[in-house]
């Protein structure tokens, strides 16, 4: 394991920034989108002056060119925007992906590339109010250990920040802490992380002074998988707890449950609630049966999981339990269509929505599991990897082709309109203060009030 690289300097300034976090948080105000999927990880703002109308001539702010490729989601503190990238080189003579094995013999993915290339995975910040890059650092420069999917990047995975430093995770190429103006405060390594040819996916959640890196590998099996706690003031790993997990990708949920908080981590075998603090498992049940590519939500002191594929599955269960809840009260429902492989389900009010690869939409009670319509569809057909966002009553639904589908929230599918951008989008939306943020394969977009692009 490389061992976190800090400054004695480094190290006061972040432990100081530690104590008045919680202030920090407290006068956010729900304004900030510091992490995957933005404040609870929901996808879900609060916020109403904000467009429900967009094209490439209209309420664009500002759009800015960014380098490499990335599907990870821009995060966003005040006037400060965070985004990581990978940008591709040359083929290195020698180089190749780490070897793996399924059922006893060599296994390569058939759509697993890249591995015999250099790569340099960059943090960038960019100013809110102009586009403008305030400056790029260059995380990892190198070959990297594992081969992706062509469609994924080495960028995968969306930073999180507290308001004072930005927490990038390139799995297997290191998990790097930086401060808002760009001086690298810690750089660590939690080990070999590998997913058969697929590559990276699942992000850092961030609570109190610990970072939760849920690391699911290859076939599974529990020499190799794991959760850990990183100590975000030193770069330090505090609790390791072994997993008997296949490879995933879902981001772990920190969520409250009365009178303590869980680490929620989904996973094909098992869903296992976990103490923050420690590691100690609090509850198990069964799992989602299908690669766990979708990251959890929660609320109505639930907590909700799914898959897609090769089985589709969810699942609402109660928070606070103990032990083994599976087959008992505590699992309050499941469902078995219209999950999605890639895109996590949106808890907004009292519905949760699942929306399929293809973009057809279920609407489910969450505290009941009861179906309030299933087969809803966008208006032209199309696939999605970004993950839905809510707001004054709507269900924002990007798809790869750049649009945007605007679906009134509630038991009743009813589609309002569509926005286009015209590029290529597979990170999920990101909104602060008045504005969306949208990445695509090649720009950053900003949308709000009525601008227009020069």
């Amino acid at each position: 394991m490389m061992r976190p690289h800090f400054t004695f300097a480094a190290l006061l300034a972040i432990i100081i920034a530690g104590a008045d976090n919680a202030l920090a948080q407290s006068r956010d105000g729900g304004l900030n989108w510091p992490q995957w999927r933005g404040q609870q990880s929901s996808g879900v703002s609060e916020e109403k002056n904000l467009p429900a109308e967009w094209g490439p001539e209209k309420n664009i702010i500002w759009k800015t060119a960014i380098p490499g490729r990335g599907h990870s989601s821009p995060i966003v503190w005040n006037n400060r925007i965070f985004l990581t990238t990978s940008i591709e080189g040359e083929i290195v003579p020698g180089a190749k992906a780490v070897h793996h094995v399924r059922r006893g013999e060599t296994w390569v993915h058939p759509d697993s590339v890249a591995g015999d290339r250099k790569h340099t995975l960059k943090v960038l910040c960019l100013d809110r109010d102009s586009g403008k890059i305030l400056w790029e650092r260059v995380a990892f420069e190198g070959t990297v250990l594992d081969d992706r999917h062509r469609k994924n990047s080495y960028a995968s995975s969306t930073p999180v920040t507290d308001g004072k430093f930005i927490y990038a995770f390139f799995e297997a190429e290191g998990l790097y802490c930086y401060d808002f103006d760009g001086k690298l405060i810690w750089k660590t390594s939690v080990g070999k992380i590998a997913k058969m040819g697929m590559g990276p996916g699942t992000s850092p959640a961030l609570h109190e002074n610990l970072l939760f890196l849920q690391c699911d590998l290859e076939d599974g099996g529990p020499d190799i998988s794991f959760i850990s706690a990183v100590d975000k003031r030193t770069g330090k790993e505090v609790w390791r707890v072994k997993r008997d997990h296949r490879k995933t990708h879902a981001t772990p949920l920190v969520v409250r449950a009365s009178d303590r908080y869980e680490l929620i981590a989904s996973g094909a075998e098992t869903v296992v609630s976990y103490d923050p603090a420690t590691g100690k498992e609090l509850w198990r049940c069964g799992g989602v049966k299908g690669h766990a590519i979708p990251s959890a939500v929660a609320g109505h002191d639930m907590v909700f999981v799914s898959a897609g594929y090769p089985s589709k599955r969810a699942i609402g269960v109660k928070l606070g339990g103990s032990g083994n809840l599976t087959g008992t009260s505590n699992v309050v429902w499941s469902y078995d269509k219209g999950t999605a492989y890639v895109t996590s389900p949106i808890l907004y009010g009292d519905y949760i929505y699942f929306v399929s690869d293809k973009g057809i939409l279920t609407c489910i009670e969450a505290r009941t599991g009861q179906i309030k319509y299933e087969g809803g569809r966008v208006p032209a057909p199309a696939s999605f990897s970004a993950s839905a966002v809510a707001f004054d009553g709507k269900l924002f639904l990007t798809s790869e082709d750049g649009d945007t589908f605007v679906i009134k929230a509630g038991p009743t599918h009813e589609v309002i309109r569509t926005n286009s951008l015209g590029e290529v989008v597979l990170a999920s939306p990101a909104i602060s203060r008045g504005r969306i943020f949208i990445r695509s394969d090649k720009h950053l977009y900003c949308i709000g009030g009525s601008d227009r692009l020069p």
